[in-house]
């Protein structure tokens, strides 16, 4: 079944270490281009996420946003690391006694504020990318769901215009004989109005190559055989977007040379109306993967 290139998903998760929430946003694209937003913690999971979207996902603009409520932070504790703070206390009375009086003030944040004296306590990392992992699967999941769900749309939609289209064509076979015949009466009312004396075998033959030029029979097979391709596609399991659209090239192409060749209003008008069926299905089609 066709898909949609257009989809949106959102999850939560929650635990010691915070609130989780993954949105995925998903446009159409002429191929597959993914983006991630991710908080420091989970950056290294950026080449993993995309390799899992690569496999499930063939086409279209997808942006996953991981945003981390409360943090890490929250299941981190800060450790005093008093070898370390010993060691700058000494250091600093050396300067202090080596700068004269009056002009040396140390504050205890500028003592915290040197590089080792405060160390960070990983407590759940491991944790909250096992989790990251899980939700952007589930996220992942929904998203391929929506897009399931509107190519299911979208397929209806293709449909109702492939059997438009298909309608008009069998009217214009069925008028084919009726508008030979419209040319045929025309060349006659031509001669009489011209009171002509002509040989009838080579007015046959003139007639004959007129028809032959006005003919659309050919035309008229290829859309019904481009049609029935269409609705084959649309019912496959493979990704159709871009056999879709060069099905909706080679169609608007046959319906511009049946209009070129028409010499019957009608005929003209319903090439025009094919034509709109013809550009409603192609912007469809830009969304389907």
């Amino acid at each position: 079944m066709i898909a949609s290139m257009t989809g949106f998903a959102r999850r939560e998760s929650s635990g010691t270490w915070g609130t989780l929430v993954c949105e995925l946003r998903s446009v159409n694209h002429r191929f597959l281009e993914t983006g991630f937003r991710l908080p420091e913690e989970l950056r290294s999971l950026e080449h993993e996420l995309r390799q899992s979207f690569a496999q499930e996902l063939k086409r279209g603009k997808v942006d996953c946003t991981l945003t981390l409520r409360g943090g890490l932070g929250a299941a981190r504790a800060l450790e005093l690391d008093r070898e370390a703070l010993a060691r700058l206390i000494e250091r600093v009375r050396e300067v202090k006694d080596a700068i004269p009086a009056g002009q040396a003030a140390l504050s205890p944040l500028d003592v915290l504020r040197w590089p080792g004296v405060i160390r960070d306590v990983d407590t759940g990392s491991d944790e909250i990318l096992a989790a990251a992992r899980a939700l952007v699967a589930v996220a992942l999941a929904e998203l391929i769901a929506a897009r399931a769900r509107e190519g299911a749309r979208l397929r209806e939609l293709l449909e109702q215009r492939c059997t438009a289209l298909a309608g008009i064509v069998e009217q214009l076979r069925a008028r084919l004989p009726e508008a030979h015949g419209r040319v045929r009466a025309r060349l006659d009312e031509r001669l009489a109005e011209l009171q002509a004396n002509v040989d009838r075998d080579r007015l046959e033959q003139e007639l004959a190559l007129i028809l032959q030029r006005l003919d659309v029979d050919e035309e008229l097979d290829r859309l019904a055989a481009h049609i029935e391709e269409i609705r084959r596609v649309v019912g496959s399991n493979e990704p159709a977007g871009r056999r879709l659209d060069f099905l909706m090239q080679e169609l608007n192409r046959e319906a511009n040379t049946l209009s070129s060749k028409s010499q019957d209003l009608e005929t003209t008008r319903s090439a025009v109306d094919m034509k709109v069926l013809i550009e409603q299905m192609r912007e469809q089609v830009q969304n389907i993967e």
